[in-house]
């Protein structure tokens, strides 16, 4: 095929037809994907590690800045810690010798804060707050020695992820690399944590030339935070998604309390003969209240004087007097009610809860909500706080115990309770309850797990009042209240019979 055939055949019906078969093949399947749209993600491609290292300081600042000075942000942040936390999620012992290590653990949690602030549960509470608020808290094993009269030799020290050199980045001496402050070895486990001697904000820390981060051994770290991304070595706060449209909102406020004050006060613009406004013979050549005059003859700019209530004031001939009068805004209390929806949808925590506002509420919908929420809740209870917090802080505290020769651990194991949830409607789902154990789809153990409670302890404490009942002679008196209560109660929701 010579030239002229190659240039006649690249125009001809059949090369457009593939060419344009060609372009719809590359076309793409997933609008969302489409690239015209100038949607343009910011560091496409990069690891969790890379977006913190950019991003994560200056969101916890401004997450902590949000919590300060947002009523409704401080109060989404209670609501999860009451929720979530709330008086603490307990351990029971279990072994050979569990009698004595919940003994034990009873007096040491009283004394289990290094700083002497929290007991255990509050630690729990305190260092759950910081991680939602932060993204991530560190808590530091103390031990202690037997001279210093703890029940158990070993403390706690909440440190805020301040205290982590996020700047030390490289190789790591003995092989492996730092990223963020945190050392992993050649396998990638985290080795070490590079710490400073001082929280870098304190002041008189701020007034030192350099500060220098030392390691500490990861075994003596508890790192908490709530991954969302596979590789993820460090945290991100629970405000990030929410913290522009807070700022704006919080604008929108501003303005909206700017224009109010506004409406308070009257402005006049006046046209006309500026030697008229100088009113050099006073209210008894003109007829009309003036302001007081200046040194200039003229009245001060931006007072109007006296202005008499319901009365009619005369101004001088040729001025042209114009009122400003700033108009309301119309549906501020709806839009602001709609971005705290948002808000409240980002931070995962009901919008009621986090503002206070029932007006919109029913029975139906609040069970709903709250039981979506308690599932949120449960999960973060069981996935996170208590694998990594909770059950680390028992196998340090048995590791401390057998090295003090306080008790037998070697077949000891830890139950942890949660905190009870509040029924919406007590009669309802308690009656459920019974009818779910009455059937066999629960045991009684399970149910009183669910509400808070500890079943060994309940049905001690079950056993031991039925005697004492017994023993006071108090049982057949409940027993005869308890019948007559039922037999009444069945009497009154009988069905009448009609007159013969």
């Amino acid at each position: 095929m010579n030239a002229l055939d190659r240039f006649i055949g690249y125009f001809s019906p059949a090369r457009g037809m593939r060419r344009q078969r060609e372009r719809m093949l590359m076309q793409r399947a997933y609008e969302g994907a489409a690239r015209t749209d100038g949607w343009r993600p910011r560091r496409a491609g990069a690891s969790a590690n890379a977006d913190h290292q950019a991003d994560a300081r200056e969101l916890r600042i401004r997450a902590r800045s949000l919590v300060q000075n947002v009523p409704y942000i401080a109060r989404g942040l209670q609501v999860l810690v009451n929720s979530t936390v709330g008086t603490g999620i307990e351990p029971r012992f279990e072994g050979r010798d569990e009698e004595r290590l919940n003994k034990l653990w009873a007096r040491w949690i009283k004394v289990a804060d290094a700083d002497g602030i929290f007991d255990f549960y509050g630690l729990q509470a305190a260092a759950y707050r910081a991680m939602e608020q932060d993204g991530e808290v560190l808590i530091r094993r103390r031990p202690r020695r037997l001279a210093d009269g703890l029940p158990v030799p070993m403390q706690l020290q909440l440190l805020e992820i301040d205290w982590l050199d996020s700047q030390k980045n490289g190789s790591a001496p003995g092989g492996g690399t730092i990223i963020g402050g945190i050392e992993y070895d050649m396998l990638g486990k985290v080795r070490n944590y590079w710490l400073f001697d001082a929280h870098p904000g304190d002041a008189a820390v701020v007034r030192r030339a350099t500060q220098v981060s030392k390691p500490v051994s990861a075994a003596s770290i508890i790192h908490l935070f709530n991954p969302t991304r596979p590789g993820q070595g460090r945290g991100i706060t629970r405000f990030a998604p929410v913290i522009a449209r807070c700022r704006d909102l919080m604008l929108y406020e501003d303005a909206e309390l700017a224009r109010k004050n506004l409406e308070t006060r009257l402005g006049v613009v006046i046209s006309g003969d500026v030697n008229a406004i100088a009113n050099p013979g006073g209210e008894a050549a003109t007829g009309y209240s003036a302001a007081p005059i200046g040194d200039d003859g003229k009245l001060p700019y931006g007072n109007l004087g006296e202005l008499p209530s319901g009365g009619i004031t005369q101004v001088p001939a040729g001025l042209n007097v114009t009122a400003l009068e700033p108009k309301p805004a119309n549906d501020y209390v709806s839009y602001c009610v709609m971005q705290q929806h948002l808000i409240a949808a980002g931070i995962n925590v009901p919008y009621e809860s986090m503002t206070g506002d029932m007006t919109k509420v029913n029975f139906s919908s609040a069970r709903i909500r709250q039981i979506e929420f308690r599932r949120d809740c449960e999960c973060m209870q069981w996935i996170t706080l208590i694998p990594r917090l909770c059950e680390t802080v028992a196998s340090w505290w048995l590791e401390d115990v057998e090295l003090a020769g306080l008790a037998k651990v070697q077949d000891a194991s830890a139950d942890w309770s949660t905190p009870r949830w509040d029924y919406v409607n007590p009669q309802q789902d308690v009656n459920a309850e019974i009818d779910a154990i009455s059937t066999g789809l629960l045991t009684p153990s399970e149910a009183l797990r669910r509400r808070g409670y500890k079943p060994d302890q309940v049905f001690s404490e079950l056993g031991s009042d039925f005697e004492r009942l017994k023993a006071s002679g108090a049982l057949n008196l409940m027993q005869f209240l308890m019948a007559n209560g039922r037999a009444d109660s069945a009497q009154a929701t009988a069905p009448t019979q009609p007159d013969a």
